[in-house]
Order: structure tokens, then C-alpha cells, then sequence
């Protein structure tokens, strides 16, 4: 019986310790070895079904029963096959059957994703690592390429820019436009004149044939 001050203290009552009882290894199905292999039969043939490895309890009239595994491939699997029962029944019931790996059994390693495999870090570390083993000269060579290419690229983009500028701009003063320059248009010769009529003309013909009058005298 608790005291009125033990009540009234506020103190957190004691936890009790659970302690989970192992499952008992359950004799009917233990002594099932052979309904356990016919369950194995049903997907393996019979000569990939070697000998009895063991009968573990899984659960409350729960067993695994485990037989190695002869397939080519799979060192050290073992067929295991899944056996219960009802309570005061000594009906078998096969529930699984199938291959699973052992302690010694070759196993692919853990699939790692594609981003997490390199990391930003490890990728500087070997960069390091390897101009430090390759020397000085090569990290001075290095720092100098990495400087080159980075004057390169600023000047390109300055280059792009003003070019970018004039072209917004316009033509200025000193430039004539494209439609006032001759031969612009693809043209190569001089400009084509319009046709003379009228007196004009006349007057034009008159002084040519004047010019050739006097030079033949």
C-alpha cells in the first residue's frame, strides 16, 4: 500500500520491464521435415534440394524449416519453407516456400543512387590529391590554364556585348545607310539613268553629232 505522499508527490510511477518471451519450438511441426521438403519440391527440382539444415521457430506453432540449396549461382542459399498449425490440430499447413541467402551466401552489394555515388567533395579531394602527387609544376600549370581560360571567356563576353550594343545603336554619322550606297542592293556598276525625251533629248543629240562634225574635219 502506498503512503498519502507517495500519491501526492507527483513522482512518475515505476516502468515495467517487458521482457519478450522467445517462441517455443513447436514438436509437431519440427518433426515435419518431410512435408517442408514436398513444399520445396512444388518450385525447386530435386536435385537442387539438398539436405535438412534446421527447423526454427517463428512464431507461436510457427516453423521454418531451411534445406540447402544446390543451384548454380546461388552459393550458399538455402530453401526454407514456412510451416504452422492450428491450435490442438496436427494439421500441417505449408504457408511459404522459397530461396533465401545464409551467412556465407555471395550477396550484390547496396544500390547506391547516381547523385549520391560522387559528392562535390570527394571529386575536389581527388582533384587534390592528384596534383599533389603529380607535383608543383603541374599544380602551377593547372592554376595557369584554369587563369588563361577564365581571361579568355571574360573577353569573348565583352566582345559579345559591344557587338550586341552597336547593333541596338544604329549606324552613325560617318556610316551611310544601306539604302543610299551603291550597289548595296547587289547592284555592281554605276546607278541606271533615266531615259531623256522631249527637247532635251534633241539637244543632247545635236551636240553629239556637232562634236563628230568637227572632228571629222
Amino acid at each position: 500500500m502506498t503512503s498519502p505522499e507517495a500519491e501526492t508527490s507527483g513522482a512518475p510511477a515505476a516502468k515495467r520491464r517487458v521482457y519478450k518471451r522467445a517462441p517455443k519450438l513447436d514438436a509437431v511441426l519440427a518433426e515435419a521435415v518431410e512435408r517442408a521438403r514436398q513444399g520445396v519440391l512444388e518450385i525447386a527440382p530435386a536435385e537442387q534440394v539438398g539436405a535438412h539444415i534446421s527447423a526454427v521457430a517463428e512464431a507461436e506453432r510457427m516453423v521454418i524449416h531451411r534445406f540447402e540449396a544446390n543451384v548454380p549461382g546461388y552459393g550458399g542459399w538455402q530453401w526454407f519453407a514456412s510451416l504452422a498449425r492450428v491450435p490442438r490440430s496436427k494439421h500441417v499447413t505449408v504457408c511459404e516456400v522459397g530461396l533465401l541467402p545464409s551467412e556465407t551466401s555471395l550477396l550484390a552489394p547496396d544500390w547506391v543512387p547516381w547523385a549520391e555515388r560522387v559528392r562535390p567533395e570527394e571529386a575536389a579531394a581527388a582533384e587534390a590529391e592528384a596534383a599533389e602527387s603529380a607535383g608543383p609544376e603541374a599544380t602551377e600549370g593547372s592554376e595557369a590554364g584554369r587563369d588563361e581560360a577564365e581571361a579568355t571567356e571574360s573577353a569573348g563576353s565583352g566582345e559579345a556585348a559591344q557587338s550586341g550594343a552597336d547593333a541596338e545603336a544604329g549606324p552613325t554619322e560617318d556610316e551611310a545607310p544601306a539604302e543610299d550606297v551603291p550597289g548595296a542592293a547587289g547592284l555592281t556598276g554605276p546607278a541606271e539613268t533615266e531615259p531623256e525625251d522631249g527637247e532635251n533629248a534633241e539637244a543632247s543629240s545635236a551636240v553629239v553629232i556637232g562634236e563628230d562634225t568637227e572632228a571629222q574635219g
